[in-house]
């Protein structure tokens, strides 16, 4: 009875999961559907299926275009119900397909005006990141030459700043430089003006340690950074560098850092193979420049220090973002080039990151150095780990997270916003529809996120939940029973299968087994998912047993082996989690 009860909940399981994870080749959006008929069909043919489709199933196939007469390719009205039903009638017999007639869409992008001319967004992927996060919450520190609030920054929160070269509140920029670094991270977008910055949702601190020259001192910039940590900074960006290590300006850093502050600097634009300081600090991101075509920028600096490369001009491409005109005052759209530029598309998408619940710094510059795209030949490092990339930074960083919009995504998909689903049944199938709808939904996040499948993990999920249990009982005239047994049993009752009682051996219904088989097979992929499985089917046979039939050696029937179970079920599962979590591979 529990091998039964443990095979059916492991199906269940399974069952409900591959259900709702059908992948991207079957989810979709449609409410019409295609049909396309085998050309070798007579058109009198034809026509009697249509009389059908409009006849018995009230439809009205029309031909897709004018153009779909040739390739006999009509489209009816119809939902997946309907396209069941076709399939299923002798309608397949005359057909190429009927499939669903997938409604695609353009990729949504923000509505400013001259958010065209910015190839650099495009360049690291933002409309896709932007899908998932904007940056809510986060809170970028600029230290530069100040920050103006110009109109494309009406919509960006601000969050009070400090001007260290003339020791006042209010820090406004007078050169130009500091207001378009804080436009790459923040601008305003979706407002039907000017340009679009990288984390438009995250906060902006004005930190201004650059005078209207472009110049300042170390002691004015470590004090900006300790002005950052204290006041809750997220993320410092540093568009500016220099020569000389300065060990004020160190302990500044490693102070930041130590409060989970993330320091994004520019490599320097001297065509050096070396990063200017603060880059060159082992607590700083530092970022080289590349042009529109994803070359290293002529002016940029490389080799040693560099970390990552972003989108920063050169070879006749600019960064574009709303500033300030130094010499009037006014706002004007303007194109910059050079590391100063690339840097802020860093910072903003470390706001990205940072959003998404991934904030300590060393996890946020894994996330973006795992997340790059690889360059294959890189002999003098121009691009650090590659270029930056943001759609996959952040869905990187929210792996193995529940998020609203992945939520949302997978009710649509599956059909769930559809109100009549809902009622249907009435008020007592709505909790029980509840119920089913967020098991699946977890069941198939679990199963996206941790347990991509195939057949070692499957074997292994047999061999420590259940084995092959119905050999247990299977009797051949003479022949000795103890290897039907052992075939039979789950790895935690091998240790009783020989003398074929109920009381589970501690050595083997316990992590032992598992971690063993994790150990030994860590190296081989096929081996390693094998070993998943088995510490997840161990968990499950444990569960159940603690449930039903606690009964250990040297434990007896009651609490302590029913906890000894419960712990080395929730060991085991933690252990096929971790392992899980290392290695995204199907197998």
């Amino acid at each position: 009875m529990r091998k039964l009860l443990i095979l059916c909940l492991f199906c269940l399981g399974i069952g409900f999961a591959i259900s709702n994870f059908q992948g991207l080749a079957t989810n979709g959006e449609f409410d019409s559907l295609v049909i396309d008929f085998k050309e070798n069909i007579a058109s009198t043919e034809i026509d009697r299926q249509l009389q059908v489709l409009t006849g018995e199933y009230h439809l009205a196939p029309r031909l897709n275009s004018q153009f779909s007469q040739a390739e006999h390719t009509y489209t009816v009205k119809g939902d997946r119900a309907l396209l069941d039903k076709l399939r299923a009638s002798s309608l397949s017999q005359d057909v190429e397909a009927i499939e669903p007639n997938y409604i695609y869409r353009a990729t949504v992008a923000p509505n400013d005006p001259q958010y065209s001319k910015q190839w650099h967004l495009h360049n690291i992927h933002a409309e896709q990141a932007w899908e998932e996060n904007r940056g809510k919450g986060i809170t970028v520190a600029i230290i530069d030459t100040g920050v103006s609030q110009v109109p494309d920054l009406a919509q960006t929160e601000f969050v009070a700043g400090y001007d260290f070269v003339n020791n006042k509140v209010n820090a406004d920029d007078d050169n130009g430089h500091g207001t378009h670094v804080a436009g790459t991270v923040a601008q305003s977008t979706n407002n039907n003006y000017g340009v679009a910055g990288v984390a438009y949702e995250a906060k902006i601190m004005p930190l201004k340690v650059l005078a209207a020259s472009g110049g300042g001192t170390i002691s004015d910039i470590a004090e900006a950074i300790r002005f950052a940590a204290d006041n809750k900074a997220d993320v410092i960006n540093m568009s500016l560098g220099g020569g000389g290590e300065s060990q004020v300006m160190k302990d500044a850093i490693e102070y930041a850092y130590n409060k989970g502050v993330v320091i994004v600097a520019a490599a320097g634009n001297e065509n050096r193979d070396s990063a200017s300081y603060p880059a060159r600090y082992a607590r700083v991101i530092s970022v080289a420049a590349i042009d529109a075509q994803g070359e290293k920028a002529e002016f940029s600096n490389y080799g040693a220090g560099i970390d990552i490369s972003a989108p920063g001009g050169g070879n006749g491409s600019k960064i574009w973002q709303e500033t300030i005109d130094p010499q009037t005052n006014t706002p004007v759209i303007v194109g910059f080039q050079g590391t100063s530029m690339a840097a802020p598309h860093v910072a903003g998408v470390v706001a990205l990151i940072k959003s998404t619940g991934v904030t300590a710094p060393d996890e946020v510059l894994a996330v973006l150095q795992q997340s790059v795209r690889k360059i294959d030949t890189d002999p003098q490092n121009y691009y650090g780990a590659g270029h930056l990339d943001a759609a996959a930074a952040v869905k990187l960083a929210q792996k193995g997270k529940i998020t609203f919009n992945d939520f949302f995504r997978w009710l649509r998909d599956n059909g769930y916003l559809n109100l009549k689903f809902w009622i249907d049944g009435g008020a007592i199938a709505l909790l029980p529809k509840v119920a089913m709808v967020l098991g699946s939904y977890l069941l198939a996040f679990l199963i996206r996120n941790y347990l991509p499948f195939g057949l070692p993990l499957f074997s292994g999920l047999i061999a420590g939940s259940s084995g092959l249990f119905f050999l247990k009982g299977f009797y051949i005239f003479d022949l000795p029973q103890a290897p039907f047994r052992v075939l039979g049993s789950s790895i935690p009752e091998l240790g009783n299968a020989l003398s074929g009682n109920s009381i589970l051996n501690p050595l083997f219904a316990s992590v032992l087994i598992p971690v063993i088989l994790l150990v030994v097979c860590w190296s081989l992929p096929q081996g390693k998912w094998f070993a998943v499985g088995t510490s997840l089917g161990v968990a499950a046979c444990l569960f159940v047993s603690a449930a039903i039939s606690p009964n250990v050696w040297l434990l007896g029937d009651g609490g302590m082996a029913r906890g000894f179970l419960i712990v080395n079920g929730l060991l085991c599962f933690g252990l096929a989690r971790f392992a899980a979590r290392g290695d995204s591979q199907t197998v």
